[in-house]
C-alpha cells in the first residue's frame, strides 16, 4: 500500500501487477496548501472526569488522499464526520490500513519523530505539520488536568477500487483526535495477565513490527474470554502484553542493581515509542542516579520457564505494561497453564523503577521536564 511521499520527495510511476507505482511527476503532500473549514457547530466540552480512550472525538479532522494519476491532494481539516469511501475498497477487503497512536499534553507531542518514522515504515511519510496544525486548531480539547491528554490517531487506509488481490495504489491519509483521561482513573492499580499461545498478533516473517489493522483482531478474542490483559508466549516464549511492550525488573545474580529485561525487536515486536524511551532512559546515567536505581536494560529472548524461575528464586521484583495509553502499568499476577506467578504488591501501585520511568515520561510528555528535545511544542 506504500505509495506516494508526504514531504518533499517523488518517485516514479510504473505498473506492476496492475497496480501502480509513484511517479516522478506527481504533487507531494504540501501543507502550504492545507484548506481549513471550521465547524460552525462546536461541540460543549465533555467533564474531565467522564473521558475514556477514544470514546470522545473532537470537532475536526484532517484528510487527504492518493490517486496514481494525479498524486496528493490538497490536504484539509474539516469537521469530523463519516469517511466515503466505495465498499470494494481494499481497506475492507484486505485490511490495508496501518495506524499509529500519540499523544499531545498541554500542547506538546511527545516523541513524534518516532511515530512519523514507523508509520514511514508502514506506508507513506506523514506531514508532521498537519498534526501540528490540527493540535492547535483543537487546543480546547487538550484537558489541563496532569494525566489527562489528547490522543491522536494518524491512518492510512488502502481505497484501491477492485477486490483483485494486489497492493492498493490508491489510499486515504486522515487525522482525528479524542481528549482522554488516566488509564486508570480511579489511581494506579496493577493487572493480571494470562499468557497464551494460540492467538498470537504477530508470527515470524509477518508484520508484527509495524501497526498495521489485521495484527490485532485476531487477539480480541482472547483477551473477551480471558477478561484480561494477556502476554503471548510462543512457544513459551514471552512477547508482548496485548497491545502493548512487556518488560520484567529482575535481580542480577552478581548484586549489582537489576535487569530490565524486554523481548528483542526480531520483527514479531512492535517498535514502541515509550519502550525505546523506557530502554534509554534506564540506560541514562543522570536518569539512575536520580531515582537511586542500578538498572541494567537488555534486550534478549525469555521464556514462561524463565519467569517461573525468577519468581521461585525472589528475582521477579516487578513486570511491566507500557505503552501510549497506559505510560507504565504494574502487573501483579501472570497465568499460565493453570499456574500462577505472583509479583509483589507495592503500595504505590507500580514499584520503583516503574514509578520511576512513569513519572518520568509524564514529566517530559507535559513540559515539566525538558529531555533530549523528546517534548515537541505545537506551533
Amino acid at each position: 500500500m506504500a505509495i506516494g511521499n508526504v514531504d518533499g520527495h517523488v518517485d516514479t510511476l510504473h505498473k506492476t501487477n496492475g497496480t501502480t507505482e509513484p511517479d516522478a511527476d506527481l504533487s507531494c503532500l504540501d501543507i502550504s496548501k492545507l484548506h481549513v473549514t471550521l465547524t460552525e457547530s462546536p461541540k460543549a466540552l465533555p467533564a474531565p472526569e467522564t473521558l475514556r480512550f477514544g470514546a470522545t472525538f473532537t470537532d475536526h479532522m484532517a484528510v487527504a488522499t492518493f490517486e496514481p494519476s494525479t498524486g496528493w491532494s490538497d490536504p484539509e481539516i474539516k469537521p469530523h464526520g463519516p469517511l466515503a469511501i466505495e465498499p470494494s475498497s481494499s481497506c475492507l477487503q484486505y485490511c490495508s490500513n496501518v495506524f499509529e497512536g500519540m499523544k499531545t499534553a498541554k500542547a506538546r507531542l511527545f516523541r513524534p519523530e518516532l511515530n512519523i518514522r514507523r508509520l514511514q515504515r508502514s506506508a507513506a511519510r506523514l506531514a508532521l505539520p498537519l498534526i501540528k496544525r490540527l493540535v492547535n486548531i483543537e487546543k480546547r480539547w487538550i484537558p489541563s488536568q496532569q494525566g489527562y491528554s489528547l490522543y491522536i490517531r494518524p491512518t492510512i487506509i488502502g481505497t484501491r477500487v477492485d477486490l483483485g488481490g494486489a497492493a492498493s495504489d490508491s489510499s486515504m491519509l486522515y487525522i482525528i483526535t479524542s481528549p482522554c483521561g488516566p488509564y486508570f482513573p480511579g489511581g494506579l492499580r496493577p493487572v493480571s495477565l494470562l499468557a497464551i499461545g494460540e492467538n498470537v498478533r504477530a508470527w515470524p516473517g509477518g508484520t508484527g513490527d509495524h501497526k498495521v489493522g489485521g495484527n490485532y483482531s485476531p487477539g480480541f478474542l482472547p483477551q473477551r474470554v480471558a477478561a484480561k490483559t494477556r502476554i503471548r508466549a510462543d512457544d513459551k516464549r514471552v512477547t508482548e502484553a496485548g497491545g502493548m511492550n512487556f518488560f520484567v525488573v529482575v535481580k542480577r545474580d552478581d548484586g549489582d542493581g537489576h535487569d530490565l529485561i524486554t523481548a528483542p525487536l526480531d520483527g514479531t515486536i512492535l517498535p514502541g515509542v515509550t519502550r525505546a524511551s523506557c530502554l534509554t532512559l534506564a540506560s541514562d546515567p543522570a536518569f539512575k542516579e536520580a531515582a537511586s536505581l542500578n538498572l541494567h536494560p537488555i534486550e534478549r529472548k525469555y521464556t514462561m520457564d524463565d519467569l517461573f524461575q525468577w519468581s521461585s528464586q525472589g528475582k521477579l521484583v516487578e513486570a511491566l505494561c507500557v505503552g501510549t495509553a497506559a505510560i507504565v502499568a504494574a502487573v501483579n499476577k501472570i497465568g499460565y497453564e493453570g499456574k500462577d506467578i505472583k509479583l509483589p504488591d507495592y503500595e504505590a501501585g507500580l514499584g520503583p523503577v516503574g514509578m520511576a520511568l512513569r513519572e518520568k515520561l509524564l514529566a517530559i510528555q507535559e513540559g515539566r521536564d525538558e529531555y533530549e528535545g523528546w517534548s515537541v511544542v505545537c506551533e
